[in-house]
């Protein structure tokens, strides 16, 4: 497959002209001057489009119906294809807080489907959302599953699934926190979040390992100029990746832009935290056990609490670009943000020689539309 003529995001995270070869599943190369097709070649004209990495969302619960939750392969295939058709090829979905036997479970059964599918994203990992958060900060989690970080769980199911979970989501603040974020810390990205910690708290599971801040803003104190808070130890950590929900409910779009001045392009990272609501119509759905409503563009529980997002990551990475953020910055908290966040951007996050071919092909004229997915 030859793509031609389209204006290709490169790994300096700028957009320039070129021609785009895919051959055997991986990108063969990649050319600031026209390439000859080959025989046979299947040609694809980008005159006038962008042609970007397919997305990653590292933090992310079902959608169309289906939940990570459901440990079922059914499920996960669903969310997969659902994932892939809206361009996002690469996925590392989110648990929630539940009993320690049934995340192990769900793990399990993620890193045992390990499907490869040109109809389907790729699953390279699980993220764990809980359970070692704090009760007052829950939000849309089951507080009855909450407890005290546990080294030996975490690090046994770390072995027995060749390091499948990327991400776990801890409160700092809880006792063993620090300890367990110590311990760990070179086998698993430790994400600070669902935490009331205070600024010092913070920075003390920054110091200790931790090298990532769940959905910023979301579920955490905010900044104070006398209480800063969590968002301001990451924004001091350089290395310290800030997820960030821009659906256009969780987050106003003032706050998406002072994000990115705060923290950088670098250290952003757009996710959706969809439930699975998304991809379908208002009415009453399910998550980690409690009935979620979708009602204007989002889910919530009973009480109004948000539970969640109904909007894939490539609509939110649009949003993102008309909240004003720039195309490249945007493409970059897409894609290889987060890919380099979880560890897998030998293979995606780049359109580079040897990887694997993960792209799309964008309209810019028209609000970003997606024109084509490239999935092998």
């Amino acid at each position: 497959m030859l793509i031609r003529n389209g204006m290709v995001y490169r790994p300096d995270f700028r957009f320039r002209w070129g021609d785009v070869r895919v051959k055997d599943g991986r990108i063969e190369e990649v050319s600031n001057t026209p390439l000859m097709p080959e025989k046979e070649e299947a040609i694809i004209d980008a005159t006038g489009r962008l042609v970007i990495p397919g997305l990653t969302d590292i933090h992310f619960h079902g959608c169309v119906g289906f939940d990570t939750n459901d440990a079922t392969h059914e499920a996960l295939s669903a969310m997969a294809e659902y994932e892939a058709g809206c361009g996002i090829t690469t996925i590392c979905p989110a648990t929630m807080t539940l009993p320690e036997e049934r995340i192990e479970q769900i793990v399990k059964t993620a890193y045992r489907h390990k499907k490869r599918s040109s109809v389907e994203a790729d699953l390279v990992g699980v993220n764990l959302e809980g359970p070692f958060i704090a009760l007052g900060r829950v939000g849309a989690q089951n507080p009855a599953y909450v407890h005290e970080p546990d080294v030996e769980f975490l690090r046994n199911l770390l072995l027995e699934t060749e390091h499948f979970p990327r991400l776990i989501t801890i409160a700092p603040e809880v006792k063993g926190a620090i300890a367990c974020i110590r311990a760990l810390h070179d086998d698993i990205r430790f994400s600070i979040g669902h935490t009331e910690a205070t600024y010092e708290e913070a920075r003390k599971g920054f110091e200790a390992g931790a090298r990532h801040l769940t959905h910023m803003y979301n579920a955490m104190p905010g900044i104070h100029h006398r209480a800063p808070g969590p968002i301001a130890a990451a924004a001091e950590q350089p290395e310290v990746t800030c997820e960030i929900i821009s659906d256009g409910v969780h987050i106003h779009p003032a706050a998406v832009r002072a994000a990115f001045f705060l923290m950088g392009p670098e250290k952003m990272i757009l996710i959706s935290d969809s439930t699975r609501a998304t991809g379908k119509p208002d009415g009453e759905y399910e998550l980690g056990g409690q009935p979620i409503f979708k009602h204007d563009h989002a889910a919530f529980l009973k009480d109004g609490t948000l539970a969640g997002s109904t909007t894939n990551v490539y609509d939110c990475m649009v949003n993102a670009i008309s909240f004003g953020i720039p195309v490249e910055d945007a493409v970059r908290a897409a894609t290889y943000n987060p890919a380099k966040a979880i560890g897998i951007l030998p293979q995606y996050g780049t359109i580079e020689a040897g990887k694997r071919a993960k792209l799309l092909v964008i309209d810019p004229s028209k609000n970003m539309r997606l024109e084509r997915v490239i999935n092998e």
